[in-house]
C-alpha cells in the first residue's frame, strides 16, 4: 500500500512487474537477457562506488562502463561483511524501511536494512515464481509463516508474496514463548493452515509434536503445501517431510539476509535462478577461478540499501542450464551446502546434501534423523513416529557401501532438538556429530540453543 503513497516507487514496481510477466512467459531473448544484466552490472557498481563507504575504496580505479562482465571486479567476502558492517550500505539506515541482521550466532550480526526497492525486487521475483505453485492448490488457502527471529526477513518476505497472490496468511513461530508448539499446532488444526513455510526441520518437529498430542499429521491436518528453507533440503528430505503429512513438500528458497533472494521454486519442483535479480558466477573455492560447479558468487542487480558485488556466498552448488518448456526460462540450482559443510568419508569427498541424500533415500515417514560419523563408518539415527517405521537397512548399507565405501549401520529413537538448529548454525551442525574431531565450535553453538528450546 505505500506505493500509493510513493509515485516513484508505484512506477517502479509496474515496471518490475512487466518486465518478470514478460519474462516468465519466454518473452526475453538470451540477447535482451544479457543486454539487461550487463547494463544492471554497471548500474550496481557506479551506485556502489558513490554511495557505499566500503565500495568506494574496494572498487576504487574501476570505469564501470567499461566492464564487460563481473570478472575483474573484485571479490566481497563474508569477512568484509563483518568488518566494514553500516560502511558496506550505499544508502543511510534512515532511508530503509525496515530493519533486519544476521543471527550473530556464529560470529558478529550484520546490518541488513532494506529500502523498498531491495523490497519490491526481491518480492516480485518470488511472487511470480510462487504463482506457478499455489495456482495448483486453487481458492481457500491460508498460509501459515514461521520464521526464526523477529529480526529475520522470513515473516514480512512471505508475508507480502503470499498477499500479493491473494492469499491469507497466519505468521507464527512455535519457539516463540507466546505462540509454542501447542498453540501453533492448534492455529495449524483450527483454521485449518493448507499451506505453511517453515525449514523442514521445523516442519518435522511440528509433526513430531502432533503425534505427541495424539494426533496424525495426515488425518488431521490437511496441509497441501509445505515450502521449505532456511537450510538445505535433499529431495530425499523434502519426499519424507512430504510423506509425513501427506503434503508436497518444496525446497522454496535458496537466500540469504546479506544477499537476499538466490533462487526460488517452481511449479516442478525444482529451484530456479532469478537471472533479472542476480549477475551468477561459480569459482573454484580454493582458487577463485571459474569452474563448473563450485562456490556462488553474486552480484546484486538492484540499486537498494545494500548491493553486494562479486559477493562470495560461501555455498556450493550446481548450476543446470535453462530446459524447453520448463515453468521459468532460467538454469536451476542445487545448493550442496556451505564449502566448509564439505565431509570427508572413506577417504571420499561429499557435500552433505549430497550425504543427506544418500543415506535418507529409502526411509520414509520418519520424524527427525542425525547422522553420526566415526573411524567405523556412518550411523543414521531415525525417530520413528509410533506406530513405528519400516527400513530396509541392508539396501540403505549396501547404497552407503557402494557410494562411499564404508559402512552404515541405522538406530533408532529420539533425535533431540539440535536438529532444530540448522537455519540458526548451519545444516552440519544441526545434523551430524562427527566424532572424528576433537572441537566444533558451531556444533556447541547449536548445542547451546537446543539446550535452551528443549
Amino acid at each position: 500500500m505505500f506505493t500509493l503513497f510513493d509515485e516513484r516507487m508505484a512506477r517502479f514496481g509496474r515496471e518490475l512487474r512487466d518486465d518478470y510477466a514478460a519474462f516468465v512467459a519466454g518473452r526475453w531473448s538470451a540477447v535482451d537477457l544479457a543486454a539487461h544484466q550487463l547494463d544492471r552490472l554497471r548500474a550496481t557498481v557506479a551506485y556502489a562506488q558513490v554511495n557505499s563507504p566500503f565500495y568506494r575504496d574496494h572498487l576504487a580505479g574501476i570505469d564501470p562502463a567499461t566492464l564487460t562482465g563481473p570478472e575483474s571486479l573484485p571479490f566481497t567476502t563474508k569477512d568484509d561483511l563483518r568488518r566494514a558492517r553500516a560502511r558496506i550500505l550505499s544508502r543511510p539506515l534512515p532511508r530503509a524501511w525496515i530493519y533486519y541482521e544476521t543471527t550473530g550466532t556464529t560470529g558478529a550480526s550484520t546490518p541488513c536494512p532494506r529500502d523498498n526497492v531491495d523490497s519490491l525486487s526481491n518480492n516480485m521475483a518470488l511472487t511470480f515464481y510462487y504463482g506457478t505453485i499455489f495456482r495448483q492448490y486453487g481458492d481457500g488457502q491460508v498460509i501459515g509463516v514461521s520464521g526464526p527471529t523477529e529480526m529475520h526477513a522470513f515473516g514480512d518476505t512471505f508475508g507480502d508474496v503470499c498477499r500479493n497472490l491473494d492469499l491469507a496468511v497466519a505468521k507464527m513461530w512455535p519457539h516463540s514463548p507466546m505462540v509454542g508448539y501447542g498453540r501453533a499446532l492448534e492455529v495449524l488444526r483450527d483454521l485449518p493452515l493448507t499451506g505453511l513455510f517453515s525449514t523442514p526441520g521445523m516442519a518435522l518437529a511440528l509433526a513430531k509434536r502432533a503425534h505427541a498430542a495424539g494426533l496424525d499429521p495426515r488425518r488431521d491436518f490437511r496441509l497441501d503445501v509445505i515450502m521449505c528453507t532456511g537450510e538445505p533440503a535433499s529431495p530425499s528430505l523434502l519426499e519424507n517431510v512430504g510423506a509425513v503429512w501427506g503434503a508436497t513438500a518444496y525446497n522454496a528458497l535458496y537466500a540469504s539476509q546479506e544477499a537476499s533472494v538466490l533462487g526460488a521454486a517452481a511449479a516442478d519442483g525444482l529451484l530456479y535462478t532469478v537471472p533479472l535479480l542476480n549477475y551468477y558466477e561459480v569459482v573454484d573455492p580454493a582458487t577463485g577461478a571459474a569452474a563448473a560447479a563450485g562456490e556462488l558468487v553474486v552480484t546484486s542487480l538492484y540499486q537498494g540499501s545494500k548491493p553486494l558485488v562479486r559477493y562470495r556466498t560461501g555455498d556450493l552448488v550446481r548450476l543446470t542450464p535453462p530446459r524447453p518448456g520448463a515453468p521459468i526460462p532460467a538454469p536451476t540450482l542445487e545448493v550442496l551446502g556451505r564449502t566448509r559443510d564439505e565431509l570427508t568419508v572413506g577417504g571420499r569427498r561429499i557435500s552433505g546434501l549430497d550425504l543427506e541424500d544418500l543415506l535418507l533415500r529409502r526411509p520414509r515417514g520418519y520424524l527427525d534423523y542425525q547422522i553420526v560419523i566415526d573411524a567405523d563408518g556412518l550411523t543414521l539415527r531415525l525417530e520413528p513416529p509410533p506406530g513405528g517405521l519400516r527400513v530396509d537397512e541392508a539396501a540403505m548399507a549396501r547404497d552407503c557401501h557402494d557410494a562411499l565405501g564404508v559402512p552404515l549401520r541405522v538406530e533408532y529413537g529420539p533425535v533431540g532438538a539440535v536438529s532444530t538448529t540448522g537455519a540458526m548454525v548451519s545444516w552440519k551442525a544441526a545434523r551430524v556429530e562427527d566424532r572424528r574431531q576433537a572441537d566444533d565450535a558451531e556444533r556447541a553453538v547449536a548445542l547451546a540453543i537446543a539446550a535452551g528450546r528443549s
